[in-house]
Parts: structure tokens; sequence; C-alpha cells
């Protein structure tokens, strides 16, 4: 199963999976949320993390001991409040109920797609990750 599927369904179980959304649908918000809308950018993200000061919560996904909580606050600064705002209204959902599935559902996200350190290796670490983020800055 590849990362936005993964990501689909985790999300659609935080939402209660009573709102009428396909998985189709929530993984086509997610790769809005989480990418360029085609595809799912786990590694612009982890430098999004980065660059909003939250590169202890980043490095905790990546690596393999217990992944650290994320604020629904955070979750909205890191993405931006009018993304939020209409991933909510496409997905029939209030946006309190949309961040508090994405602060479920991001941590698990990068910590399966960095599995073995692939994503990690393949920003080169975390300074890698934060060199990336200061170049969409």
């Amino acid at each position: 199963m590849d990362i936005t599927q993964m990501g689909a369904e985790l999300l659609k179980s935080q939402l209660g999976g009573t709102g009428g959304q396909s998985n189709d649908m929530i993984a086509g918000v997610l790769q809005k949320l989480i990418g360029n809308g085609d595809q799912m950018d786990i590694g612009g993200m982890v430098a999004a993390l980065q660059s909003g000061g939250l590169g202890s919560i980043a490095a905790s996904w990546l690596g393999d001991g217990d992944n650290e909580s994320i604020s629904t606050d955070q979750v909205k600064q890191v993405i931006g409040d009018a993304r939020i705002s209409e991933a909510a209204a496409e997905l029939g959902t209030d946006e309190g109920s949309l961040l508090s599935g994405l602060s479920q559902a991001l941590p698990q996200m990068i910590d399966k797609s960095s599995s073995g350190g692939s994503l990690l290796d393949a920003v080169g670490g975390l300074d890698g990750a934060l060199n990336m983020a200061k170049k969409f800055f």
C-alpha cells in the first residue's frame, strides 16, 4: 500500500468514516495538503515542520523510537489556515475534526514512509531537511 492510500485510510478512520468520503477523495485532499496536488510530498512536510520550529517532532517521526505528538494548532501552523479550511469544506467536515485527524495521521504516515531511514536519507538527514526548507522560505 502506498503512503497516500495509507494516509487516506488513517484520516478516514480518524474522521469516523461516516461522512461519505471515499478513500480516493481523502487521498486527493491529502495530496493537496501534503504535496503539490498530484502526489504526496512527505519530504516537503518534514521540511515545513523543521522550518516551523518543530524539528524535534519531525525527528521523532523519522527515527525508530516513539513518535512525539503534534497539536492541532501546530498542524494548522504548518499547513496553513486557508488550506485547512478548503480541505475541511471539500471533505464536508469541520476544521477541528480534520485537524484532529491530521494530528493523529501525520506522525504515522511519516513514520511509515521513513521506515529504515529511507526518507531521512533521501533528504540528507535532518540537516538536509532543514536546508531544503530554507529554499522554500
